[in-house]
């Protein structure tokens, strides 16, 4: 399968797969809202969800991979591989299970640890610790179906492995809705929560099942047997926990960040996870995107020795990333509150949860360029097999943002907690460049510098626009759907004419850089 083929499969899939999120936390803020319940649900869903993306999206994939792909491409072939494939699974499994079971065990000092805030609202620390039970299992579902999503990648069948996602986001949907009717029967805002984590567990199942029956379509048996440690299962051990380590700064930011916001006022965990829905679209598309498209041709380059193929590709992913995300940054800065309100607002999740929401992303997007530069600049590092250095760059950002919070996150609450993890962001983006100039590895040519001031002039322009055009829909950002609908496209339609149109004129597109990109060799 071609490289253009398999990100286009990946990138739709993927699309999707943030949509369904999208709508989940639509409907999330109008049947829940900003209260007790929510918190703790959101609370008892990110405790599985860090450790999976810490072990099984982390760590694990990065050791798995290469192993599986090596048996599969060596002098046995498939039968090597589905043997070192029973040989983890055997393993993993147990490990697994004892891990959950552990959690299951100790999980009100967990819930403590992440979340000590809730113990001063009666009932709140409670329901945190039960539906985190309810919820936990599910890093041992998701742990499989990422074992089995390497098989299938290795075997290049990558749409079953991107589509997972868009079925716990049904789930989860149908559970709201489920939720919501039972309450509306007799129950209250505990029943909804209950209801979304078995949920989570259910879509866990769900998912399982889904790339079971691709692995097993793919012709790869895997009955599981007496666990062994087989020298291939101790490599994998070994590859794996420096990969940990250096996964593990990032998502201790997220327990970091866990701990600041769960001490903050009710409400507070939920709207930071709302902002955050409108912060990741542009950062999951454009971002992970470009960043993983360029690294297979910066190696390509670097391994070559051809520094100048290198500096060019860097140039125009750069120029590529800010092209977009100046405009998609700008855009949610300034129209935050219609997005929230047009978005969100309705049901349990009123005008002043919206407008805490509303500054919140105000906060958060001034770091969205940044956070997407991580993403462009990292492959430059991980292309000369430095993994190093990028951890060095988190831990940078995330020592401010962890001081700026022990010293004044009761003055400025969620919006300087949100404020606080942006600037983290533009400090590790200015350490990984730095770093880079300083060992003479890359350095900003004066006509990218120009491409980049010419697109702030355009986003400036398309700022002028929106600060015009907001007003005279301000009646229809909380109207019917239809009228939801209609403001939020003239705005985006608004903003992007004004923004490609000034574009187009000052020069803000360098269309020989961004043609590397499109001539890139698979």
């Amino acid at each position: 399968m071609s490289l253009l083929r398999s990100t286009g499969i990946i990138g739709g899939l993927t699309l999707v797969s943030r949509l369904a999120g999208f709508a989940r936390d639509m409907i999330l803020a109008r049947v829940l809202g900003a209260g007790l319940a929510a918190d703790a649900f959101l609370l008892a869903f990110q405790l599985p969800n860090i450790f999976r993306r810490l072990f099984a999206e982390g760590a694990f994939s990065a050791a798995f991979v290469p192993l599986f792909s090596r048996r599969l491409h060596g002098e046995d072939g498939r039968a090597s591989a589905e043997a070192f494939c029973r040989d983890v699974l055997s393993v993993f499994v147990p490990i697994l299970i004892g891990f959950a079971a552990l959690f299951e065990l100790v999980m009100p000092a967990i819930v403590w640890v992440m979340a000590s805030g809730f113990a001063e609202v009666p009932g709140k620390f409670e329901l945190a610790v039960a539906l985190s039970r309810i919820t936990f299992p599910y890093i041992v579902l998701i742990s499989l179906v990422s074992l089995l999503t390497g098989i299938l990648n290795s075997l290049s069948r990558f749409a079953p492995g991107a589509a997972f996602p868009i079925l716990l986001n049904i789930a989860l949907i149908a559970a709201l809705l489920a939720g919501d009717r039972l309450r509306a029967a007799g129950g209250d805002d505990e029943t909804v929560a209950f209801a979304l984590a078995w949920g989570v567990a259910a879509g866990g199942i769900v998912q399982l099942l889904w790339m079971w029956f691709w692995v097993r379509r793919a012709g790869i048996r895997l009955p599981l047997h007496r666990p062994r440690l087989t020298p291939e299962v101790k490599e994998l051990g070994l590859i794996i926990l420096p990969a940990v380590f250096g996964a593990g700064v990032y998502q201790i930011n997220q327990l970091v960040q866990l701990y600041f916001v769960t001490s903050l006022p009710e409400g507070s965990l939920a709207y930071l996870a709302y902002a955050d829905r409108l912060n990741q679209l542009p950062l999951g598309v454009i971002g992970i995107a470009l960043g993983t498209a360029i690294l297979p041709g910066l190696s390509r380059f670097v391994g070559g020795g051809d520094r100048a193929g290198a500096d060019r590709l860097q140039s125009s992913a750069i120029e590529l990333a800010m092209l977009l995300t100046l405009p998609a940054a700008a855009a949610l800065a300034v129209c935050a509150g219609p997005f929230v309100t047009a978005f969100f607002q309705g049901g349990r999740f009123d005008a002043a949860d919206s407008a805490i929401t509303a500054s919140v992303i105000v906060a958060l997007v001034a770091g969205l360029p940044a956070y997407v530069m991580i993403k462009v600049l990292t492959p430059a590092f991980f292309a000369r097999k430095d993994t190093r250095t990028p951890v060095v760059g988190a831990l940078v950002g995330l020592i401010f943002f962890a001081g700026f919070n022990i010293l004044f996150v009761d003055r400025y609450g969620i919006v300087g907690l949100a404020a606080s993890s942006a600037i983290g962001a533009w400090l590790n983006t200015l350490f990984l460049y730095i770093v880079l100039v300083r060992r003479g590895l890359y350095r900003m040519d004066s006509t990218l510098v120009g491409q980049l001031l010419r697109q702030a002039l355009a986003a400036g322009a398309m700022v002028a626009v929106l600060l015009l055009l907001r007003p005279a829909l301000q009646g229809w950002y909380g109207g019917s759907i239809v009228e939801r609908a209609a403001s939020v496209a003239a705005l985006v339609l608004a903003g992007a004419v004004a923004y490609f149109g000034v574009a187009a004129l000052d020069g803000a597109v360098d269309r020989t850089r961004l043609q590397l990109l499109m001539k890139r060799k698979t």
